[in-house]
């Protein structure tokens, strides 16, 4: 019997040496590394085992998945603070409200201490410089950007119209850009297209070709549901510099923009609009880079369902294409969500690093779902996948990223780290120092209402009408001399003559044709005048 045992007992060891080895050997890299946590097998962490992700692939994007109360926030803000550390600035979407802690050092407590020790970590508290920015009431410096720098193509797309209100939408652009309209907000673009749809349809047209005032319409009301979206707030000046996104400190710590999003949730529409436009100035802004040994930017974007719950197809084709692009300016983006599924299968395949915690299997669709989410990670057979993704703990994952030569590193359950800042919010007094103290939100809250495409057409509108009135003036007092004297009206003439008595009189005779023609039976029904405003 005690024979027996040993050859077990050695089986069991040969197999976590194994192990280790493996764990070791596709976890080590020669450039910069940030490490996330240690290797777990069996439910047991194993020594000298440390999960690392290379800063080199960074910018390959990533993915943060896992059910609520798993941990997958706490991961976003310990690589968040980890990037940071080695001079990396970062830009994260704080939709719950629960990442503004990253400001301030953490406090060790007797979990932390038990979790450190069984990684073999030493842990020590440390806060972070951080920005605090809004595109809408919260606190912070505010992200605007104009209706022009929009550009067509991204404003129709973001209101979903259809290729021939497209390019109705591209022609307005070229018009405001020929009569020199400055396009800064919603108003602006409303204004134009009512100015196109009356006063100024036939110079339009005469220049740019017939248009559907249905289709005007529809863009119009477009235009208007993205304001009850709180849009307005968004669209005008000054226009954010996403320059000021990639800043490191006077100590050489990346910068960490904390975008405060917490009233996003119930306005997907202005969300995805207000990334998609982030994403495409980033893209269009940043130099080409290639492959960085480290990223220039790293940006998560959290409950990142919202992003695509409501996004068209060709929405959801210019996200791609600029997941697929953006990687060559040195920027890297993680989609945090609570199921993989949430993620479209075009963009979840850009995704080199994947940190998935726990999934719940309640229902049959559950269990078909983690059985396909199973199958995007590499094989191992040191796990049983299915279940291991159904078993992990709080603040555990299953954890594969891609090596410094583009490959995928081996399946490793994992216990993260504990973050080293704060893993609480922080109070309104101290998001108020932090937005006081900020460098950059003088600059941006600063408001800005320079004269634009609503103020000329109206100025345009009233020298038109006031030039009109002046020759109607001059036309009748023209008529008027010309116009031999007439001899002054005696009384009776005047009220016979009022505008009041000839009312009455064509209300008087109204009456009588009417009866006269009810009389002769050929009445009818009583036909109503349209009436015409111009």
């Amino acid at each position: 019997m005690l024979n027996k045992f040993n050859f077990f007992f050695m089986g069991d060891t040969d197999r976590k040496q194994q192990f280790i080895q493996s764990i070791n050997d596709g976890y080590s890299f020669k450039g910069e590394t940030i490490t996330l946590g240690g290797a777990m097998l069996d439910k047991e962490v194993l020594a000298g085992t440390l999960i690392k992700l290379p800063l080199k692939t960074m910018n390959r994007h990533g993915l943060i998945a896992g059910a609520t109360g798993t941990g997958k926030t706490k991961t976003l803000q310990l690589i968040t603070e980890s990037l940071a550390a080695k001079s990396v600035p970062v830009v994260v979407m704080d939709i719950k409200g629960d990442l503004s802690g990253v400001a301030k050092p953490g406090q060790t407590n007797e979990k932390i201490a038990g979790r450190m020790s069984a990684i073999g970590v030493e842990w020590n508290a440390e806060g972070n410089t951080v920005e605090f920015l809004t595109i809408s009431s919260e606190k912070g410096a505010r992200l605007r950007a104009t209706t022009s720098e929009f550009g067509p193509v991204l404003f129709s797309r973001m209101l979903g119209l259809n290729e021939t209100q497209s390019s109705l939408v591209s022609v307005i652009f070229k018009y405001s850009d020929d009569k020199q309209l400055p396009l800064l907000d919603l108003p602006d673009m409303k204004r134009l297209i009512q100015f196109i749809q009356e006063e100024g349809k036939k110079e339009f047209e005469a220049s740019y070709g017939k248009v559907s005032s249905s289709s005007l319409g529809i863009i119009l009301r477009k235009i208007v549901e993205l304001e009850q979206q709180g849009a307005s707030e968004f669209f005008g000046e000054r226009s954010f510099e996403v320059e000021d996104l990639a800043r490191c400190d006077s100590n050489g710590r990346g910068v960490i923009s904390v975008i405060r999003l917490v009233d996003m949730q119930t306005r997907p529409k202005l969300f995805s609009t207000f990334l998609l436009s982030l994403l495409a100035e980033i893209y269009n802004t940043f130099p080409e880079e290639g492959d960085l040994d480290q990223p220039k930017l790293v940006m998560f974007i959290d409950e990142a369902h919202l992003l695509f719950s409501e996004a068209s197809d060709a929405l959801l084709s210019q996200i791609e294409s600029i997941i697929k692009l953006i990687r060559s300016k040195g920027v890297g983006i993680f989609f945090c969500t609570q199921n993989p599924t949430d993620i479209p299968n075009i963009v979840l395949s850009q995704l080199g690093l994947k940190i998935q915690h726990a999934l719940r299997a309640f229902t049959a669709k559950d269990r078909k779902d983690i059985k396909l989410i199973s199958e995007n990670y590499p094989i191992s057979s040191y796990y049983d996948i299915d279940d291991l993704l159904t078993s992990l703990g709080i603040g555990e994952a299953a954890v594969t990223v891609l090596s410094e030569k583009g490959t995928p590193t081996p399946l490793a359950a994992t216990m993260l780290l504990a973050p080293r800042s704060r893993m609480d919010v922080l109070t309104p007094a101290e998001i108020d120092k932090i937005v006081a103290a900020s460098k950059i939100a003088a600059k941006y809250n600063e408001v800005i209402d320079r004269e634009s495409a609503l103020e000329l057409l109206n100025k345009k509108i009233e020298e038109h009408n006031a030039e009109q009135q002046k020759q109607e003036e001059e036309k009748a007092q023209e008529n008027e001399g010309a116009k031999p004297k007439k001899e002054e009206k005696s009384t009776v003439e005047k009220v016979l003559t009022s505008t009041t008595a000839k009312q009455v009189g064509r209300t008087v005779a109204r009456e009588v044709t009417r009866g006269l023609l009810g009389v002769l039976g050929i009445g009818g029904t009583r036909r109503k005048k349209k009436t015409s405003w111009f």
